[in-house]
């Protein structure tokens, strides 16, 4: 670590937990499900397997991305595990299979999946409940943990295109090597940039992204099949100075999935990640 960069201020909470350097610049880290709470009120199916319980989480990549911070890049790191409320679904996005009170709402087809922003299902396919919820406890559970986490990243987006004429979110998660397996089983991409088939941010940012991963020897894939979700929709806004880009890295490379502890990559991937920060924060993308 440079000496005199780490000048950083950290603030945590149930909902999020907020580092910002000194010097910050352009650039948002944001880790939406790396978070592992998952607290009482929650109540899930009795003999739920936490393996199953914390299937969806992107375990670590908060870590992962950690550097960040000591380069210029604000973090926001969601705290609330996937499973308890989905930080990267739109608050409006309710089940009606899970949710009581939603007087005959459908719900969109990705609730109606089972994965709204609060799930029906683990990431793994199991039930993560043996009951329905009131919506008032669903709207509470939003209001406590989705919301702040929403309102600390817009604060750092509207604060880096003060600072900077622009805001540059790289929202960071992780999918299961399954997710990606091509015929037979083999390996899938490393890699899948998410930029809302160049919508939601500059070509140069993702072509840049793109090459840093590319010359560690990662595949890359563009959106296919992980286009942005509902942040990057919401943020991906160029022509207001905002640019947002999804970055899904593959469980393989850095993670044990069935401890959720790192795995033999880790070292090599940690590095990796940490050279394509480097890079990318090394000038204005």
């Amino acid at each position: 670590m440079a000496e005199g960069v780490d000048h950083r201020e950290a603030e945590t909470g149930p909902a999020y937990r907020r580092v910002r350097p000194a010097q910050a610049g352009r650039f948002v880290f944001a880790s939406p499900h790396s978070g592992d709470l998952y607290p009482d009120d929650m109540q899930a199916a009795q003999g739920l397997a936490e393996t199953s319980l914390r299937s969806a989480e992107d375990a670590l990549v908060d870590r992962l991305i950690a550097p960040g911070a000591n380069l210029g890049a604000v973090l926001v790191l969601g705290r609330a595990g996937r499973a308890y409320v989905d930080l990267n679904r739109d608050p409006r996005d309710l089940d009606p299979l899970l949710i009581d009170g939603l007087d005959g709402q459908p719900g969109s087809a990705r609730s109606q999946a089972g994965y709204g922003v609060i799930p029906r299902l683990c990431g793994d396919g199991q039930p993560l409940y043996d009951r329905r919820l009131p919506l008032a406890e669903a709207q509470a559970r939003i209001a406590a943990r989705h919301a702040p986490y929403h309102r600390a990243l817009a604060e750092e987006m509207e604060a880096a295109r003060a600072r900077a004429g622009e805001a540059v979110l790289v929202d960071w998660h992780s999918m299961p090597a399954r997710a990606t397996q091509g015929v037979g089983g083999a390996r899938g991409p490393d890699v899948v940039l998410g930029d809302r088939h160049g919508s939601s941010c500059s070509a140069e940012l993702t072509r840049r992204l793109r090459r840093s991963f590319e010359a560690l020897g990662w595949r890359v894939a563009l959106n296919r099949p992980y286009a942005g979700g509902w942040t990057t929709q919401s943020w991906g806004r160029p022509e207001d100075g905002f640019h947002a880009v999804q970055v899904e890295l593959n469980r393989a490379l850095y993670l044990d999935e069935a401890t959720l502890q790192p795995g033999a990559g880790w070292s090599r991937c940690a590095r990796g990640v940490e050279r394509v920060i480097a890079d990318l924060l090394a000038e204005p993308a």
